[in-house]
């Protein structure tokens, strides 16, 4: 008798789970962007039930096996199944006893280090805390509710997003023709005219595409000036809680300044009636952070827990953060 596995029985976890599990932590998600490479999930039953689950990603460096988050992965971590609970206390009692269990399951791996970021939802750390992990408070920026295009339009900066993108709106126009290979071609131009290399694979790229496309979770948006040239792009996945935004790029050779303003717009008017929240996945950086602001977003905190086991691996980590 063929033994099921962990990701099997995840794999049918999150088939009936539906949203309620987050997208990056589905398990379609995880065989796309760990596609080669290694990954796994820990499972805490009760009653015969799953009722906590954790994907990883596992990664190796000099014999070292650690967990970081995959490419493209705003979020990973726990997940409780929801359910209503007479008070607040049975909550705590139930999750520090669920966290615990994955703790447990962890330090059976030997891992030199941990890291992963728990989506917003998760706010209780602690049972984390108590086991030695480490955390830091990030960031990202949301709307909540775009469920009323007007409203969400409304809320943009009247100077700073408004008005560049009521410019433009006769000078470009959309274009949803564009395929994962062309997107990645423009988005690859793009860092290279800034002197990098794109950080993902043209390989990586068009497999995370196809896959959040063909599962009508995921559209590539773009515009075109009145020239036909390509202005820019954007790669946006979503289930029917939240949308998030994961490649975007502008023409190198020049484009109109509400370009990108515009071309979110049009991908949150797409959006509506599709999915209830916008993550901007946002960013650390201060000039980043303010540009998230503009659209009139709600700062939203979200963890990221960490703990070192190795002392050489600490040390790796510190050179390769320092220099």
């Amino acid at each position: 008798m063929d033994v099921i596995t962990n990701k099997q029985r995840y794999e049918t976890l999150c088939r009936e789970q539906g949203s309620a599990i987050p997208l990056f932590l589905q398990y379609w998600w995880m065989e796309t962007v760990c596609y080669g490479k290694e990954w796994d999930v820990i499972l805490v039953e009760r009653n015969k039930q799953i009722v906590a689950a954790m994907p990883y990603h596992i990664g190796r460096k000099l014999g070292m096996k650690y967990i970081i988050q995959p490419q493209l992965t705003q979020y990973n971590g726990i997940w409780y199944r929801p359910q209503e609970w007479p008070s607040e206390n049975k909550r705590l009692s139930f999750e520090k006893w669920a966290a615990s269990k994955v703790v447990h399951s962890l330090k059976q791996l030997n891992l030199a280090y941990y890291q992963q970021s728990f989506s917003p939802v998760i706010t209780n750390w602690l049972p984390f805390y108590w086991n030695g992990f480490k955390q830091t408070t990030r960031y990202t920026y949301r709307i909540n509710d775009l469920s009323n295009s007007d409203k969400v339009y409304a809320a943009f900066d009247k100077d700073d997003r408004r008005k560049p993108i009521e410019k433009i709106a006769d000078k470009v126009h959309v274009d949803w023709t564009l395929t994962p290979e062309m997107f990645y071609d423009f988005h690859n131009a793009y860092w290279q005219s800034r002197g990098q290399d794109d950080l993902l694979s043209k390989e990586f790229t068009i497999r995370v595409c196809n896959a959040a496309i063909s599962r009508e979770q995921g559209f590539i948006i773009a515009l075109r000036d009145e020239d036909e040239q390509l202005v820019a792009a954007r790669f946006v996945i979503y289930d029917q809680e939240c949308a998030y935004s994961l490649m975007s790029a502008l023409n190198p050779k020049g484009h109109h300044r509400g370009a990108s303003p515009m071309l979110l717009w049009q991908a949150l008017k797409h959006l509506s009636g599709k999915t209830k929240i916008f993550d901007c996945e946002g960013s650390m950086d201060e000039g980043i952070e303010q540009s998230y602001r503009l659209y009139g977003t709600i700062q939203t905190p979200y963890f990221s827990i960490e703990k070192c086991n190795n002392r050489l691996f600490k040390f790796l980590k510190y050179i390769k953060e320092r220099f």
